[in-house]
């Protein structure tokens, strides 16, 4: 009886296990897919000394998220300063609780939405001290609010050249599972 249990346990748990390994959805967007970049937010709350140039990491990143995504998607990428304005409008503040909409998933699907944009990326750069800096950034599926990508990596330092790589291989990983209509992986060879 209790082998019996686990082939059942098996069988059950075998296909959802495997869906989770390769980033499998049950619903897939089109490879060609428009995407809505936010400008990567800069949270320093928590770092041991607080810089008036800590600014210059969150538009860096921005810049080579963009720059990157436009290279990988091109006429996919949703025009940034169509994103930013509709991220700074009254109603995307009303819906983010007057924060800033590139911080609040719901404000954000909001401005995909808008913009007929099955995906959105949002993304953040926080520093710990001078050296080490972490950034986050998040693919999510509009539609359902899913996040296919929540990527989380630490750079330690020289921080522009080191939010510069954690960038853009965020910005690759993005490119990649788009173009895949949402299954992510961590190869970038895999097809």
């Amino acid at each position: 009886m209790r082998s019996l249990r686990l082939a059942l346990i098996a069988i059950v748990w075998a296909p959802r296990a495997a869906a989770g390994q390769t980033g499998a959805s049950h619903h897939r967007e089109l490879p060609t897919a428009s995407v809505a970049v936010s400008r990567v937010a800069l949270y320093t709350a928590q770092a041991n000394l607080q810089e008036l140039s800590d600014s210059t990491k969150a538009t860096l990143a921005s810049e080579v998220l963009l720059e990157r995504l436009q290279e990988l998607l091109g006429k996919q990428l949703i025009p940034a300063d169509q994103v930013t304005a509709l991220a700074a409008s009254p109603e995307a503040r009303a819906r983010s609780g007057d924060q800033s909409c590139n911080v609040i998933v719901a404000c954000a699907r909001w401005v995909g939405d808008s913009l007929h944009a099955p995906w959105v990326v949002m993304a953040k750069v926080s520093k710990t001290s001078n050296l080490i800096w972490l950034f986050t950034g998040q693919l999510i599926r509009v539609s359902t609010g899913e996040i296919l990508l929540d990527d989380s990596t630490e750079l330690k330092g020289d921080p522009d050249r080191m939010v510069r790589v954690g960038t853009r291989i965020f910005a690759e990983r993005v490119a990649r599972t788009v173009r895949r209509g949402g299954v992510t992986t961590n190869f970038p060879n895999a097809e």
